[in-house]
């Protein structure tokens, strides 16, 4: 087990890598790919930053959607990402049905209590990013720095809308995509790098 636990970042799947759809993604085919939210990951990969997806596929338990189909997408997704350069470490999702009442269905933080367990994380120093506001909550209930980003759900409410998100879960940072939420993530490293000579002092 390495002594530091890993750079780790936790990102929903729909309305974040690829386009939404109300009907759910049922098969490899009918997922679309955001622009530039691929390459967003490798960035970030290539950053030292390992990416863990945590998805609600409520299709699974309303009959929609199978396993294997579920598995189908994510092995066209990791592909699909592959040929960017970039890699998704693992998925943790969610098969329940809404009116099943789960611990792991976001806004409940099951999912991401998970993902700390199997990376030996501190959940505040694991960004999580989203796309609604029940993902917003979940990461305030799992104790992770909420970002919001203004793609999926996130870009067919109103402005107004979204500020009510925002204030509701205080600390979120707001990106227009993956690809702005990277390029703020990185500059936040790199400040946070002492300079060569801090060290030697004056």
């Amino acid at each position: 087990m390495p002594v530091t636990a890993p750079k780790l970042m936790i990102i929903g799947r729909d309305g974040i890598l690829n386009h939404f759809r109300e009907d759910h993604v049922k098969e490899p085919e009918e997922l679309e790919p955001i622009p530039g939210a691929l390459e967003a990951v490798a960035q970030l990969n290539h950053a030292g930053w390992h990416v863990v997806l945590a998805t609600n596929q409520g299709g699974i338990g309303r009959g929609l959607v199978d396993m294997a189909s579920v598995n189908a997408v994510h092995l066209r997704l990791m592909k699909m990402l592959a040929a960017k350069g970039g890699r998704i470490d693992a998925v943790f999702f969610c098969p329940h049905a809404p009116e099943e009442a789960c611990d792991c269905r976001k806004p409940q933080p099951g999912m991401m209590f998970d993902i700390a367990r199997r990376y030996g994380v501190d959940l505040k120093q694991v960004p999580m990013v989203a796309d609604t506001l029940r993902d917003l909550q979940a990461a305030q209930a799992a104790g992770c720095p909420p970002h919001l980003i203004k793609t999926g759900r996130a870009a067919e409410v109103t402005e107004d809308e979204r500020l009510q998100w925002v204030q509701s879960v205080p600390g979120t940072v707001v990106h227009d995509d993956l690809g702005a939420f990277a390029r703020y993530l990185l500059q936040r490293d790199a400040a946070a790098k002492p300079a060569p000579n801090d060290a030697q002092g004056h």
